[in-house]
């Protein structure tokens, strides 16, 4: 029998891929009027509770997850992309022993385990442990159609990950590429991250702020600009060639509550 491509499936299985992407914020209600008009997400509750909503694209495939718990969590509001692995507890001690840090968790849910860290330059990040969906990936469907780590230093923070997550530690782990001024992770032959700050060779540059960009896929970025101006949110950087891969158009926006991301028509 033909598995499903949303079977859940152990999150030891997917080899420290990203496996989600969620947005913090403190109104869940404005968060999902905003991103309904702007990438034309509709909304379903989830297991987790009234401060949790899964965003569903075309043909009710998920796209992410949106969480009112920034204030709980005393934590910032923004877009945070979150990566499989088997143990959470294993996961923290390894975080901790590179002088990076586990900010929240794990905390355990009703499915798993999650955590929220930052790595050693200062970026945001998520892992998980648990059951996950197999068919939900980076690139696919409505989920975003990139994760980019915009950092001071790709080489050093490709070990990082790499250590931690387990990217390329054993048989069927990810494919991890130095690529010019980049490092690409894929995943059975598709980009699910890619990690950038300059030349590899270069002296890390202190005027880059480190952080994980979650890039989603729409029809008109231009129109899509648009629609989060009048949605109550803001244009950061308005439509431009895509600098990183030098192809397609990209914008990046701020929803009203102060969430960083970006749109591509890619």
């Amino acid at each position: 029998m033909e598995r499903s491509p949303h079977t859940p499936v152990p999150s030891g299985a997917l080899a420290g891929a990203p496996c989600w992407v969620s947005l913090m914020t403190h109104d869940l209600a404005a968060a999902e009027e905003f991103y309904g008009a702007v990438l034309g997400w509709r909304f379903r509750a989830t297991p987790l509770g009234e401060e949790f909503a899964v965003a569903v694209g075309a043909g009710g495939a998920p796209a992410a997850g949106i969480g009112a718990v920034a204030s709980s969590l005393q934590a910032g509001v923004a877009w945070i992309p979150y990566f499989a692995v088997g143990d959470a507890d294993a996961t923290s001690a390894r975080i901790r022993e590179r002088s990076a840090t586990v900010a929240v968790g794990p905390l355990t849910m009703p499915v798993g385990r999650a955590a929220l860290a930052a790595d050693p330059q200062g970026a945001t990040f998520g892992f998980w442990a648990g059951m996950t969906m197999e068919g939900w990936s980076v690139g696919r469907g409505p989920a975003p159609a990139a994760l980019r780590l915009r950092t001071r230093d790709a080489f050093a923070a490709a070990i990082f990950y790499g250590e931690v997550l387990g990217w390329a530690a054993a048989p069927g782990g990810l494919d991890v590429r130095y690529e010019q001024d980049r490092v690409r992770v894929a995943d059975r032959g598709g980009t699910v991250a890619e990690l950038y700050g300059g030349a590899l060779e270069s002296p890390p540059d202190p005027r880059v702020r480190p952080r994980w960009e979650v890039h989603f896929r729409v029809a008109d970025v231009a129109a899509a600009a648009a629609a989060a101006t009048s949605a109550g949110g803001s244009v950061v950087a308005p439509p431009a060639q895509d600098a990183v891969r030098g192809g397609g158009l990209v914008a990046t926006l701020r929803d009203p509550d102060g969430g960083v991301f970006t749109v591509t028509d890619a």
